[in-house]
């Protein structure tokens, strides 16, 4: 089994997928920008042959490259699990008459306003919309569906360069923000809990499902920077008010044409009960989403991903153990980190049920928290009460400071 692989190195949870596909016996051939004596170490081993482009973002020219380097070779995959590859890989599949997602299909879980409009004709309950390329349609647009509202980059991930919009000032000041972004979609604004819904499929049929809630919402978690945000795997998926999600879930897929591989879908749970859809991308979750799957049910679904992707084969025992916690902290000040406080406690009274703790040490440079939702490092605490769990990330969130000058 032969499978070029985009971008395995970046972003970095990338190489555990380039492990898995060595771990299932493919040969992984790699694309990327970044240069071959530049590339992590941890990932070469997992490489069969490299190849360098100038611009990864450059399709066409990425094609021609790729298609000249491996003339006389026969592959059988073309793969990516970063976002901005998904819509490439699919073009690579045509060109070369492949199987796996096709470019049609992609397009309907990259360009969010295809995507909600392919969602509410199969009779789903989706935020009115409208794809916007100017100012003025903007402003039309939210005369048209009414404050507040979301808007955000068509193609964007998470919510990056997402503004909620209160009132017409605020719609201004948006759209300068987002000066730089060719095409917008301005959207209602639904209040309600936030969840996710991830799968790993077969033919566009999960087989693992897993829901995860965020504390707070994941625009204010973008909005603040003092927050620590929370995201809390649930390992009882089968309470009644997370029933309404998971179901839509499932018809989204059949809905877009899922096939092979992960899903990420990000869906509201309003106070009235109802399920309301969010959007969803043909790629696992980032953010260490995949990580707290894995610790929710002690199994490796990098290497499981990779089966499936390979073979259609799927040999993970998905037994639902725990919920899992990540708490990302930001440091308060700027430079160069000075000292955690809290943190001994915490692990103390905490003990056996903390699985990772990757905060940055005094001296390192504190990250721009805009940029990474890592920030400035992270925990992960599995527990198999809800409460506990919580509990404990809240804790995390509120009594572990990190400081920088």
């Amino acid at each position: 089994m032969r499978v070029v692989f985009l971008s395995p190195a970046y972003p970095p949870e990338m190489v555990e997928y380039a492990r898995g596909l060595a771990e299932v016996g493919a040969e992984v051939y790699g694309v990327a920008d970044t240069p071959r004596d530049q590339l992590p170490a941890a990932v070469r081993p997992y490489l069969r042959d490299y190849l360098h482009v100038p611009r990864i973002m450059d399709e066409v020219d990425v094609m021609d490259r790729v298609s000249a380097w491996l003339r006389g070779r026969s592959i059988d995959r073309v793969l990516a699990n970063w976002e901005p590859m998904v819509e490439l890989a699919a073009r690579l599949r045509e060109r070369w008459g492949m199987p796996g997602m096709s470019y049609d299909t992609a397009r309907g879980f990259r360009d969010k306003q295809l995507m909600k409009e392919r969602v509410a004709a199969a009779g789903l309950r989706v935020p009115r919309s409208r794809r916007v390329h100017t100012a003025h349609e903007a402003r039309a647009a939210a005369e048209e569906i009414g404050y507040p509202l979301i808007l955000k980059p068509i193609a964007g991930a998470g919510s990056a360069d997402t503004f909620r919009v209160d009132s017409q000032g605020e719609l201004d000041a948006a759209i300068r923000s987002l000066v730089g972004v060719p095409v917008v979609s301005c959207e209602e604004y639904i209040d309600g809990q936030e969840y996710t819904f991830d799968t790993l499929c077969i033919a566009g049929k999960p087989v693992v499902e897993s829901v995860m809630a965020y504390f707070p919402k994941p625009l204010e978690m973008r909005m603040h920077e003092w927050v620590s945000p929370i995201g809390i795997t649930v390992r009882d998926m089968e309470q009644e008010s997370l029933q309404g999600g998971i179901t839509l879930g499932r018809q989204v897929l059949s809905a877009l044409g899922m096939g092979d591989g992960f899903t990420h879908m990000e869906w509201f749970l309003t106070s009235s009960g109802e399920a309301v859809f969010g959007e969803i991308g043909a790629r696992p979750g980032g953010a260490k989403i995949v990580d707290q799957m894995n610790y929710t049910c002690d199994v490796d679904l990098f290497r499981e991903w990779a089966r499936v992707a390979c073979y259609q084969s799927f040999e993970g025992h998905a037994e639902r153990k725990y919920n899992t916690a990540v708490i990302f902290k930001r440091a308060q000040g700027h430079g160069r980190i000075t000292r955690i406080d809290g943190l001994t406690e915490w692990l103390r009274a905490c003990g056996p049920w903390v699985v990772e703790e990757r905060l940055l040490r005094p001296g390192a440079l504190r990250r721009d928290w805009k940029q990474t939702l890592l920030s400035d490092g992270w925990l992960v605490v599995r527990h198999p009460e809800w409460n506990e769990a919580l509990q404990m990330a809240q804790a995390a969130a509120s009594k572990i400071r990190i400081y920088a000058q």
